[in-house]
């Protein structure tokens, strides 16, 4: 083959791999944990929504959590949204202390719609200066309101804390899926804090004010309305603050056949996600000359790990065959490797920051019989447009 033509498919295959595994990098080198804003004044009131289909066997212990929060008790609520329910949530989350909003509207289904019903509620009640979103399965840290306030308190209007893993070691899935939130997570939103940019709404243990709300009403209906909406928020102008001292960990399904399932729903919904914002936040990036708009932009160009890591795989392999044929193409090889080296990077900073200690660093070995079930996946990839309750396994 011509030496021209290996060029050509070498830059096409190697561009999305080095500019993928640089902005990888770069917020690797920038994963420092930050400081911390000073203690709010205690004043700030709140409503907790908690968004519910179906979670009788988790509501009861999440509403538990929820009434140990370190902040004054006549200062935050915990609304509980049963929404299209055919079991007893309600009537256990009440027992559990909890308010309650039953909903039942078969043609508007999903967490969106539930988080606009409680959102319209909580603002017509009057009660609460800001509403917080978390999981009807996670568990939160006694000091997530304090941190939420202590930001708001200085200006901030959308605030995501750490979103989690409740049970990292029920099986390796949930320990692998423990690191790529370290990575997906701490790290970008822990670099991302340091720029000044928006770290995105994640979907359990975020925060906006009903100020916020007010100029950006919440229309986020899509498979991955937690992204939408943060992507909202940026291109109107805000940024999504990140609390790191704070979590709310989420249980993660150990099972084969529960994780596909969740897999395809969520990895369908950023794709679908990827298609519709992609180009307007690049545009708005322009337009506004918004380097938040631009992050939000470039994050989601960058594929799920495992996509990045197929990538350089190839890179690697379509380089090595063009270095025997001609070896003065081995700098693209070279080039490959380095990539290689700023994805290990990456991905041994989540497990640093993950806490699931030298198993979850043996786990790893079993990465590339994940990638291969994520191209399985991807090739059987199925569509959902409704909230589906994910099959938990009981405790």
């Amino acid at each position: 083959m011509p030496v021209l033509a290996l060029k050509v498919i070498l830059v096409c295959v190697a561009l999305p791999a080095l500019l993928s595994s640089a902005y990888l990098l770069l917020a690797t080198l920038l994963s420092a944990r930050g400081r911390v804003p000073p203690r709010s004044t205690g004043n700030l009131r709140f409503d907790v929504v908690v968004p519910a289909h179906n979670e009788i066997d988790v509501i009861e212990r999440t509403v538990a959590s929820l009434r140990k929060l370190a902040w004054p008790k006549d200062k935050y609520r915990i609304l509980v949204v049963a929404d299209n329910c055919t079991d007893a949530t309600a009537a256990a989350a009440r027992a559990a202390g909890a308010h309650v909003l039953e909903r039942h509207d078969k043609s508007q289904r999903g967490k969106g719609y539930a988080l606009a019903y409680a959102f319209a509620a909580s603002r017509a009640y009057g009660f609460a200066a800001a509403v917080v979103v978390i999981d009807a399965d996670a568990e939160v840290s006694a000091n997530m309101l304090e941190a939420f306030a202590c930001r708001i308190e200085n200006g901030a209007l959308a605030v995501q804390a750490h979103y989690g893993v409740l049970n990292p070691h029920a099986s390796w899935r949930t320990r692998l899926i423990a690191i790529a939130k370290g990575s997906f997570h701490i790290v970008r939103s822990r670099a991302r804090e340091r720029l000044g940019l928006s770290c995105g709404i994640r979907g359990n243990g975020w925060c906006v004010t009903h100020g916020l709300l007010a100029s950006i009403p919440y229309r986020a209906f899509s498979l991955t309305e937690d992204l939408e909406f943060g992507i909202e928020i940026g291109m109107a102008g805000h940024r999504v603050e990140y609390a790191d001292e704070a979590h709310s960990n989420a249980d993660m399904v150990a099972g084969e056949q529960q994780s596909r399932t969740q897999r395809q729903r969520w990895e369908a919904g950023r794709f679908q996600l990827i298609r519709a914002k992609t180009g307007a936040l690049l545009r708005a990036a322009l337009d506004q000359r918004s380097l938040i708009c631009l992050d939000l932009g470039l994050d989601l160009m960058v594929l799920p790990l495992s996509y990045v890591v197929l990538n350089v795989v190839v890179l690697v392999a379509v380089a090595g065959a063009a270095t025997w044929w001609h070896p003065q193409l081995a700098p693209w090889l070279w080039l490959g490797v380095s990539c290689i080296c700023a994805l290990a990077a990456y991905v041994l900073r989540g497990w640093q920051l993950s806490g699931v200690g030298w198993h979850g660093l043996l786990d790893l070995g079993r990465a590339p019989i994940f990638l291969l079930w994520k191209l399985m996946l991807m090739l059987s990839r199925r569509k959902s447009e409704t909230w589906v309750r994910t099959d938990r396994e009981r405790h």
